[in-house]
């Protein structure tokens, strides 16, 4: 389903070039569009975020009147099918960022999904993802893999990237926190912290052998493993203000968050209507720490109910998606909508 105030499909190219206005700026300027991602062309694309510091609305014009996308696929849309079948459509390096959770193998209840293959048809399934992936991952781009695990068998994420080792580097190991618990003897002499800290959401576990999964891991990998990030777009203030100036990095008051990420769900986890998807904040981060741009394309082969779409949308960059599940679909088009209506965009 087409993302709205964004015209999807496929469309011809002629030499598109970029009309940018700045805050402040009587006027405009243009400049060439990047040439190396067909995803950079399109009849109008309004970016509205402070990411994108040198820019407040970016138009591309100079195309035709059939519509735009990637070797026939629609960009800012969510395709119903097979993500193997879809990234095998996608032109090789025409995607800057991965942002994904695969089905984990432990039983959840997806509508259209049986979830509990025999392990070894479920590896060779994300050897499968994993090549694919690493086709259509542009040379500089980011894969940002989540995956989790149960008690009961905490070796998944493991198997897991150990099938993805073959076509990719492990750049970094993110460790999504959910749920945390800090003494207040543990943090430390601050006044804004007055007693013990508990905060997040997490499944508790009834069990006397294993404990409640409070956490997941997400693997940044990249091609060769030397991918410049921008690793204070999701910095954070220092606690001690000392800090500030006392060696050559700490210019101002913020620094490199680190690799522990705490992104609690914003509700319950059994309100949602899908089992196992991640809040939007997740993908936000995982773009923004690779590094936003106009032209940027971001792929979420499993998109499910679209937290990767709002992610890309709230960041004024472009996004394609595949899920197998109508219904899901049919969220997330909602969603998307709803949050275009909030921030303004114009429909379609």
């Amino acid at each position: 389903m087409n993302g709205p105030g964004i015209s999807n499909g496929l469309r011809k190219r002629r030499n598109p070039i970029t009309e940018a206005v700045t805050p402040g700026f009587a006027g405009s300027f243009k400049l060439n569009s990047p040439s190396r991602s067909p995803a950079t062309t399109g009849p109008r694309i309004v970016f509205r975020s402070p990411f994108l510091p040198w820019t407040a609305n970016l138009k591309v014009i100079g195309v035709t009147e059939e519509e735009r996308g990637v070797c026939g696929l629609a960009v800012n849309t969510i395709h119903i099918m097979d993500c193997v079948e879809g990234m095998r459509r996608l032109q090789a390096g025409s995607v800057d960022v991965i942002v994904t959770s695969p089905p984990y193998n432990i039983g959840k209840n997806y509508n259209s999904y049986h979830d509990r293959k025999p392990r070894q048809d479920y590896l060779e399934w994300m050897g499968e993802v994993a090549a694919e992936a690493a086709r259509v991952l542009a040379d500089d781009g980011s894969f940002f893999l989540n995956v989790g695990g149960k008690p009961r068998d905490p070796w998944i994420p493991f198997d897991v990237v150990q099938r993805f080792r073959a076509h990719f580097e492990l750049q970094n190991v993110i460790h999504w926190i959910k749920s945390i618990a800090i003494e207040k003897e543990d943090v430390g002499d601050y006044d804004r912290i007055a007693g013990d800290i508990a905060v997040g959401h997490y499944q508790p576990v009834n069990s006397p052998r294993y404990l409640s999964q409070c956490h997941e891991h997400i693997f940044h990998l990249t091609k060769n493993g030397d991918v410049t990030l921008d690793k204070l777009a999701i910095g954070v203030a220092y606690q001690d203000k000392s800090n500030i100036g006392r060696w050559k990095a700490a210019k101002r008051d913020l620094r490199d968050r680190g690799n522990t990420w705490f992104i609690p769900y914003p509700t319950i986890r059994s309100s949602l209507p899908h089992p196992t998807t991640f809040p939007v904040k997740l993908p936000e981060m995982c773009i923004r720490l690779h590094g936003c741009r106009p032209g940027l394309l971001v792929l979420d082969p499993f998109m499910g109910i679209g937290s990767t779409a709002l992610a890309a949308i709230s960041l004024g960059v472009d996004y394609i998606g595949f899920e197998i599940d109508p219904a899901y679909r049919g969220i997330a088009k909602t969603r998307i909508e709803e949050a275009c209506r909030r921030r303004g965009d114009p429909g379609d």
